[in-house]
């Protein structure tokens, strides 16, 4: 059967000049959208911190290298696609959507319901296309699949089930529900066309006991529909599978197999004999779709709602319907697991759901439950604190700044304003970061030149001084003792030895002067004039130069 024909849903075909696109992350997803959009002639821009990275997939894609204050401010981008962590994905759509660029997020929208629907209501005052990246919305199987149930060819639908399971990716900073299951509750969403009345969730803690590493979901629908999905990241093998079952036919559409056996069609029937129920069966039935892959059709979706002024299939308010799920899925979670049996491991003990412990008042600070928050600690307002991170005794904070996942924060550590750091990185006693400092993921500094586990040598801190606009690329270790000047990039992997200068790039071990980098971040050339923003600089001495104003 061939049922090409239902399969487009498109919003039309795209403008002949689509609109430019900047890639906000451009690591281990967002590479994908690099390829996708450069394809579809939409790439300008690439906005990564790790600038190996951005000069490789420029020279397969071309583009430019951008700063994300740079990528906003040019009148050339209409668009930006976000690859970056979840904990970041609100504060960089809200930004974008104000400086009136429409916006593409990769799942899920943001990590709170409430965050999601400000986005909305933003795009909507100012007529930007929101659109998130629930990936197999946009799959022509699931397309197909979407027809087989709105033209009736299973019948009155029953019960959907989704199985999505795999040895990894597993992650820290979020639980397998919040990682896996996003694309499962889209497409359940959509086929079934309502919210679960009732939504019951439990799973196993078995790599952490904070982190859910499987996860199993049941939902109930007003119509009488049910729907489950099974989550993992312990598994023996891959599995990525949606079980569609009607009265009077069932489906699956099972995106391990080969392309022509992706969605079988099964005209299964149930009969009542004798007033009991007797399966009929039959015999699978292949459905050709025609093939296509399903991150260049999300791509060109959003290109033709920005040439058309659609609603993307996908739009912010979607992905607010799947974020009420996933909170409503993560409460019932915790609810089930203190309310489970405990074994002989647990002692019987009961555990306490999972809360912060901030000792004080901080006015317009977000901070999440699993962080800790010590008492004499001064935080400015618009910051925000995330997943499993401690910020120690007398440590100030300044404003607006991001403080990533399972990040450890003093004692007696000074932060400016609009300072970022990433996922797992610690800022010891004896570290300043002067504002608008940017840590990459697992950065590292010391305090100390010669530590040993069994001496304690807390008398011989040394200081370290990261001033203004400074980069450190993920995985860098800054040895105590030193001062990075201003505006200075310090490539990832990098260690630094000595004193850096302002302006400079630092590669390799230990780290050496590579090049010049502007305040905007970007890389010099002989001119020293600015490739982002024009700026010009000169030379003051063999190892330093200066802005010219």
């Amino acid at each position: 059967m061939d049922v090409s024909r239902n399969t487009a849903e498109t919003a039309g075909s795209a403008a002949s000049s689509p609109a430019r696109v900047a890639v906000i992350g451009c690591g281990y997803w967002g590479k994908n959208l690099v390829r996708n959009f450069a394809q579809l002639g939409a790439l300008e821009g690439l906005v990564d911190a790790h600038a190996p990275t951005v000069e490789d997939l420029r020279a397969k894609h071309g583009g430019r290298a951008l700063s994300f204050e740079a990528a906003l401010a040019d009148p050339g981008i209409q668009a930006v696609a976000i690859a970056a962590p979840t904990v970041a994905h609100f504060s960089l759509a809200k930004q974008a959507l104000e400086a009136g660029k429409h916006v593409f997020v990769e799942k899920p929208l943001s990590l709170a319901v409430s965050e999601a629907e400000q986005l909305c209501v933003i795009a909507e005052r100012l007529d930007r296309r929101l659109m998130v990246g629930h990936l197999l919305q946009y799959h022509s199987v699931f397309l197909a699949l979407k027809a087989l149930v709105r033209e009736g060819r299973l019948g009155r639908l029953q019960y959907v089930y989704s199985n999505r399971l795999n040895l990894g990716k597993i992650r820290r900073e979020e639980d397998i529900l919040w990682s896996f299951a996003p694309h499962d509750l889209s497409m359940i969403l959509s086929l079934i066309g309502s919210e679960p009345d009732r939504v019951e969730c439990s799973g196993g803690y078995f790599l952490h006991q904070q982190v859910a590493d499987v996860t199993t979901t049941h939902m109930a629908f007003p119509g009488g529909e049910q729907a489950h999905v099974f989550v993992s990241w312990l598994h023996p093998f891959k599995e990525q599978k949606l079980v569609v079952v009607g009265s009077d036919a069932m489906a699956v559409f099972d995106d391990g197999e080969v392309w022509d056996r992706k969605l079988l069609l099964y005209p299964h029937r149930v009969e009542w004999r004798d007033n009991l129920p007797v399966p009929s069966k039959a015999e699978a039935e292949p459905i050709t779709v025609p093939q296509a892959e399903p991150l260049r059709q999300e791509c060109q979706h959003f290109l033709d709602c920005i040439a058309s002024g659609a609603t993307p299939r996908t739009d912010g308010r979607e992905g607010v319907r799947v974020l009420r799920v996933l909170a409503r899925a993560s409460t019932a979670l915790t609810e089930a697991r203190n309310q489970a049996p405990k074994g002989p491991a647990d002692h019987a003990k009961p555990v306490a759901p999972l809360q912060a412990r901030v000792v004080g008042t901080h006015q317009g600070v977000k901070i999440h439950e699993s962080a800790y928050v010590d008492a004499g600690v001064t935080i400015g307002e618009g910051t925000s604190i995330w997943h499993f991170s401690h910020i120690l005794g007398a440590v100030t904070i300044g404003k607006k700044c991001s403080i990533g996942q399972n990040v450890v924060i003093g004692p007696k550590v000074t932060i400016g304003d609009s300072v970022k750091l990433q996922n797992n990185v610690s800022v010891y006693e004896g570290v300043t970061l002067e504002d608008g400092v940017f840590c990459g993921p697992s950065c590292v500094f010391t305090n100390v030149m010669n530590p040993r586990a069994e001496i304690v040598r807390k008398s011989e801190y040394r200081t370290t001084l990261v001033k203004r606009g400074t980069t450190i690329g993920a995985n860098a270790t800054i040895v105590c003792g030193h001062t990075l000047g201003a505006y200075s990039f310090i490539a990832a992997g990098a260690v630094v030895t000595a004193d850096v200068p302002a302006f400079a790039l630092m590669a390799g071990v230990p780290a050496k002067r590579i090049g010049w980098m502007s305040r905007a971040g970007g890389r010099l050339g002989p001119d020293l004039i600015c490739p982002i923003s024009g700026a010009r600089y000169r030379q003051t001495s063999p190892e330093s130069i200066e802005e010219i104003e």
